[in-house]
């Protein structure tokens, strides 16, 4: 594989809650079997949408969020993907949300080379005492309790060997996709 392994990074649907579903835009690029891995940090809100990702990829791991209706998903997982072990937690556990002292800590608890949350409905990505902290955003744009605006975002990643290459996919409000890059290579 040209790319390595893909993994798909999505979360906080709030579906059909805040929103009705995801945009068309990016609902075209969900192909299913183009990805290798879902990793999802949660509130996709019902079964429903559970069983959409697990038509999209041989290896789906979702984590429960703080609206999410369906009780058997862990409050935290981690997996191998590669030469990376992959943190997922929803974010919402982590205090102050987003703050990157305390996602640092997080990733140090579950011993992880990248730690993937969401809840802010934000995207990020930032490296941290050697460590990669990731959030998707929203893959529909769901508002928050403390934004007015939210724009649409999920991530795709490339793993190869001990590179990770994150593309993150950002609606504008016009509806066009951004797509930007950033790279993490694992230390020695």
């Amino acid at each position: 594989m040209a790319y390595g392994e893909l993994v798909l990074v999505l979360g906080d649907l709030h579906m059909p809650h805040r929103e009705s579903g995801i945009p068309d835009n990016f609902r075209k690029m969900l192909i299913p079997n183009k990805t290798q891995h879902v990793l999802c940090t949660g509130n996709l809100c019902t079964k429903e949408q559970y069983d959409y990702l697990r038509t999209l990829a041989p290896s789906v791991h979702i984590v429960r969020g703080d609206m999410d209706e369906l009780p058997n998903l862990p409050e935290d997982t981690v997996v191998r993907i590669g030469e990376f072990k992959i943190g997922l937690c929803h974010g919402h556990q982590i205090v102050p949300w987003g703050d990157e002292e305390s996602l640092a800590t997080y990733a140090r608890r579950l011993d992880v080379d990248i730690l993937i949350t969401g809840h802010t409905h934000t995207t990020c990505t930032r490296e941290v005492e050697g460590r990669w902290l990731i959030n998707p955003g929203s893959i529909t744009g769901a508002l928050t309790g403390s934004s007015e605006k939210v724009l649409p975002s999920f991530m795709c990643i490339s793993i190869k060997g001990k590179d990770a290459m994150a593309y993150v996919y950002e609606m504008r409000e016009n509806g066009e996709v951004k797509i930007l890059s950033a790279k993490f290579s694992k230390a020695a």
